[in-house]
Formats: structure tokens, C-alpha cells, sequence
């Protein structure tokens, strides 16, 4: 036996007890007299004594022990003289009679310390080390907790966990598939699910009425701190239900979660129609924890002789509560910051409302007191608040001031992680227009259902038609979204057209499920939550990275086990292949 205890389980009851532990070295004290050791596992750590005077040569050994040494330790629990309170295990230690050196280390290349002086590139590199954190322990942990109890929740509403392909047919469905090429249907690939969109539709068919599956996702797109190439959802589907059925189901499960693994009661999610959010907020994915929402200056703003107002399709803008005291180093900072490709806005108009009643603003020159007051009168701003104000084309506009309505709640403090603040976003426009291609894309996905009370627009003006679709945001994040989906084949067939799938191209594609619809699909909906999202932000953290265990970085890489990597001329052969990469090593 390795153990008898872990090294966060003993307390001061244990006392007088011969107890054996094996661990890290988390770090070694010489005093003279006495050594002391850290040895710590993914329990915690505890304090091992070694003593000149009582055993000489165990004393010795213990002082050639390294950093991440693998050790085991018998001995004595006793209550130490100096105890301490920040561990758990601070009242005692072991007074040690054993030691075996179980492996030895080399010296890590970072701290193994809740603040390592390891740098991104290098943690990814030797993650193995990086797991070894506490930190990185505990948003494991909290995964760990938030898919156990996913689990409960479902199973006890009568949901049944169903595995789904991961090697499946390529399809549309927003971003580029993963490709897996055949050994044995040369000239042929599966691809990687995006998602089991199709496959849980079909499990409603075949009369399996509430499924889920946490499941692998791969979608090959440009990465951020929120993106993976692959990632997790929990994935679900009910039949016979309407869309607040479904948002009634999942908002629970949300707000159980927010329960017992955090201990916070979060309120009913309020429920916000797109065209509100883009009117209030400038997105679909608004963060509802501070004010500052959009108004719109162009009654007040326009035709009084300034070029770039008259000119714009939107003068939009925002207040910034107490910030008039803003100084010009300020402002014009916050004009950069505007201005970055990034944004992409041509400049920034500002007002302050000074607290004597005054006003002064960017374009004085062009706009009286009188005017800037009608500005104030307008949008409720307050002495001593700034007014912000961005114009141009709407849609850009709104994107610009959003990025700048952010930033400001994040400068003044008022995008506090802790505090949750959740809603469903719902009513989304059913298609969208693509300018280059002169065609719609969906704007969820292909089987998402019109509003029965739009069908008759479909034909006459697809653009207004607005979807059975809905997104779960919390803090100004997209945690999931779904639908209420199609499951009548001919409105499925008008919907490929409208997306400028040929007949045949319809049932090349999707024949499979067009056809599924003909033998009994029941109506039926679902969603999928990001789960690695949802563990950032339970873990408080912007980055979904900090809560997988193996992640990739933002080329798509995995640099600690060097993938993607190149494949042997063998390999390319047998699944007649070829590459067409310049400078390429097919020998690696």
C-alpha cells in the first residue's frame, strides 16, 4: 500500500496515528536541526518533519529530495508547534520514520505554484506539469461537477444519454468539417460532426422523446479565447413540445446548476426579442449586468450642418455615468481605441455634462449649448456624465458601439464575474443575406422551423421571416442556442431552396432525414449548451482553455504532443492521397 491517507486529509483528530503518504515534493526547508517537506497530491498538501537528532540519515535523505520528487512518507501524526491556518492541513504534520523515493524529477521547467512563472507557450508545452496546479486542478474539478450534475438534472426529467457517430457526412453547417479520409472507400471521407444535429432529429423520429449526450464537436474556424477546433456541448432534443417547453426545461437546468455547484440563486431568465437586443445593446448576445444602452441621436443630431451626422444612416451613442471628469489624454485614448482595425470606427463625437451645468463637447464648433443640452435632454444623461457617440452605417455602427459600450462597463467596474445575469434572446431572423454570394444562409441552421404565423412570407419576403430560434445568454455570453425544428418535408425541401441547394444536391445531402420525415416525425426541438463556456463562466474566467484538460492553442495546435503533424509517404499511399503543401516533410 502506497497510502493510507491523502495529503489533504489529515486534522488534528488523526494525532497519534501512524499514517503513510505518497506525493509530490511540493518544496523542502533546511533549519539546521530539522528539515521540512511538502508533499502534496491533488488533495492538498502536508507537512512532512525530519529531525537530526532523532534520525540523522532519514534527516539527510530528506534534504537531497528535488521539486516534483515522487515520494512516499510513514511516520506519526502530531500537532505542530506552529500551526498554520491557511491549510487545511496547517494544524498538524508527520513526523516521519519511512522514506522512499517512489521517482525522482528533473528540475520543472515553471513553478508548480498557483502563480507560476511559466508562460502560456511554455504550461502548454509540458501540460502534464501545468495539471499539476491547483488552479488548473480546480477548474477540472468544476468541470468534473458541472457534467455530474448536468447528468442528475436530465436524468431526472426523463432524458436518456444517446452516443452518436463521430464519423459521419460531410455537411453545411456554418463553419469548415474535419476530414477523415478512407482506407477503405479510396477517394472517400467522413467528416467530424460539427454537431449530431441530424443524428438527434432522427432519434426523435425513431420515438426516443427527451435525449442528451455531452459530446466531442469539431469545426474547423479561426480561433479566440472562447474557440477550440474541438469542444464539448451538452447536446439535447425534446419531441412534442413548443419553444417554451424547451426554455423552461433548460433555464431550470441552468439555474440548478448555478445552485448546487456555486451556491447562487440566480433569477428567471428574462425573455428579449433579437430586434430588441440589436435596438438596446447593438447584439444578439447583450450583457444585461450594467445600463449604458444605446440611444439614438439622429432626431437630435442631424440637420444642423455637421457633415459626418448628416451624412450617416445612424448617430447612435451611448452615457457613460460619471465620466465627464474624463481628461483629454483620456478621451483621445479612448478615440484610439475606437479606431483600431479591430473596431473599425472613423472617429468618436463626446459631450461631457459638466456638474456646473456647461457643456463641452468634441464639435463644439458645430453644435450650441443649446444643442448639446437637447443631447443631454434626450438621452437622460446626468452632471457629470460623459455622452459617447459614434455614427455611419447602421449595422456597423451598431457592431462598433457595442465593442465600445463593453469597454466602458469593463473600465468602470461594472462586468463583475460573480454576478450572473442571464436571458433568452429569441425571435432571430430565420435567413440572412449574403451579400458576396448574392444569396440566404440560415441563421442558425437549415432545420430550424419558421414561426407558424410567417409561413405565408416565405415565398413573398424571406427576409422578415422570423424562426422558432432562441439563444441562452448569460453576462454577454452565448452559452447555447437552439430551435424548434422542421419536421415537415416539404417545408424542409422550400427551406434547401431558399439556401440555394439544387433538389438534388437536397436529398444528396440530407435525403436521409427528408425521407425520415416521410415515415411519422413528430414536432420537436432542442438545444445545445457550450459546456466548456458554461465552465468558464462558472469559473470566472474569459478563456474556455483554462478548463480543458488538453487544449489546443490558437494556430489549432496541440504543441505539447507536436500535432497536426505530417504523415509518411506509407500512410499517404494507402488512402490515395497526395499532398499539395509547399516545403512539405512527408517523412516526419
Amino acid at each position: 500500500m502506497h497510502r493510507t491517507h491523502t495529503c489533504g486529509e489529515l486534522r488534528a483528530e488523526h494525532a497519534g496515528q501512524t499514517v503513510t503518504l505518497s506525493g509530490w515534493v511540493q518544496r523542502t526547508r533546511d533549519l539546521g536541526g530539522m528539515t521540512f517537506v511538502d508533499v502534496r497530491d491533488r488533495y492538498g498538501l502536508t507537512q512532512l518533519a525530519f529531525n537530526m537528532d532523532s534520525n540523522e540519515a532519514l534527516c539527510l535523505s530528506a534534504r537531497k529530495l528535488g521539486r516534483e520528487f515522487v515520494i512516499k512518507a510513514t511516520g506519526l501524526v502530531k500537532i505542530r508547534e506552529s500551526k498554520n491556518a491557511q491549510m487545511p492541513t496547517g494544524d498538524i504534520e508527520i513526523e516521519v520514520t519511512q522514506l522512499d523515493v517512489l521517482n525522482s524529477s528533473k528540475t520543472p521547467p515553471f513553478t508548480i505554484e498557483d502563480d507560476t512563472d511559466g508562460g502560456d507557450d511554455l504550461r502548454m508545452q509540458f501540460r502534464y506539469l501545468d495539471l499539476r496546479r491547483k488552479p488548473v486542478q480546480r477548474n477540472l474539478m468544476l468541470r468534473h461537477r458541472l457534467s455530474i450534475e448536468t447528468r442528475k438534472y436530465l436524468d431526472g426529467v426523463e432524458f436518456i444519454e444517446v452516443e452518436t457517430p463521430y464519423l459521419i457526412k460531410s455537411t453545411p453547417e456554418g463553419a469548415r468539417d474535419f476530414v477523415v479520409p478512407s482506407r477503405m472507400n479510396p477517394g472517400q471521407f467522413y467528416a467530424l460532426p460539427q454537431s449530431p444535429q441530424t443524428f438527434k432529429q432522427l432519434l426523435m423520429v425513431s420515438g426516443y422523446d427527451r435525449y442528451y449526450q455531452i459530446v466531442k464537436c469539431f469545426r474547423d474556424e479561426d480561433l479566440r479565447a472562447d474557440r477550440q477546433p474541438e469542444f464539448t456541448q451538452i447536446d439535447c432534443e425534446m419531441a412534442f413540445v413548443e419553444q417554451e417547453d424547451i426554455l423552461n426545461t433548460f433555464e431550470g437546468m441552468v439555474r440548478h446548476l448555478f445552485k448546487v455547484v456555486l451556491d447562487v440563486e440566480v433569477e428567471e431568465f428574462p425573455r428579449m426579442d433579437y430586434d430588441e437586443a440589436m435596438r438596446r445593446y447593438g447584439s444578439d448576445k447583450p450583457d444585461v449586468r450594467f445600463d449604458m444602452e444605446f440611444v439614438d441621436f439622429a432626431p437630435v443630431a442631424q440637420g444642423k450642418g455637421f457633415g459626418v451626422f448628416d451624412s450617416a444612416e445612424a448617430v447612435l451613442g451611448i452615457v457613460a455615468p460619471g465620466c465627464a471628469s474624463y481628461t483629454r489624454k483620456q478621451l483621445d485614448k479612448l478615440t484610439d481605441w475606437v479606431k483600431r482595425p479591430q473596431i473599425g470606427a472613423k472617429g468618436l463625437v463626446y459631450c461631457k455634462v459638466n456638474e456646473d451645468g456647461t457643456f463641452k463637447s468634441s464639435v463644439d464648433k458645430f453644435f450650441s449649448p443649446e444643442d448639446q443640452a437637447a443631447w443631454a435632454s434626450h438621452s437622460d444623461a446626468k452632471a457629470g456624465d460623459l455622452i459617447l457617440m459614434l455614427s455611419g452605417d447602421l449595422d456597423k455602427v451598431r457592431k462598433q458601439l457595442c465593442e465600445l459600450r463593453l469597454h466602458m462597463g469593463a473600465e468602470l467596474g461594472l462586468r463583475d464575474p460573480k454576478v450572473f445575469k442571464p436571458l433568452w434572446v429569441v425571435d432571430f431572423p430565420l435567413l440572412e443575406w449574403d451579400e458576396d454570394t448574392e444569396r440566404y444562409h440560415a441563421m442558425h441552421h437549415p432545420f430550424t422551423s419558421p414561426k407558424p404565423e410567417h409561413f405565408d412570407l416565405i415565398d413573398s419576403d424571406p427576409g422578415a421571416v422570423r424562426a422558432n430560434a432562441y439563444d441562452m445568454v448569460i453576462n454577454g455570453v452565448e452559452i447555447g442556442g437552439g430551435s424548434i425544428r422542421i419536421h415537415d418535408k416539404d417545408i424542409q425541401a422550400r427551406m434547401f431552396d431558399l439556401l440555394g441547394f439544387s433538389p438534388e444536391e437536397a436529398q444528396a445531402q440530407f435525403g436521409f432525414l427528408m425521407d425520415a420525415f416521410q415515415y411519422g416525425a413528430p414536432p420537436h426541438g432542442g438545444l445545445a449548451l457550450g459546456f466548456d463556456r458554461l465552465c468558464s463562466l462558472f469559473g470566472g474566467s474569459d478563456s474556455i482553455r483554462d478548463f480543458i484538460a488538453f487544449p489546443k492553442n490558437n494556430s489549432g495546435r496541440d504543441v505539447m504532443i507536436d500535432a497536426p503533424s505530417p504523415i509518411h509517404d506509407e500512410q499517404y499511399d494507402e488512402l490515395f492521397l497526395r499532398s499539395t503543401a509547399p516545403d512539405e516533410n512527408t517523412d516526419a
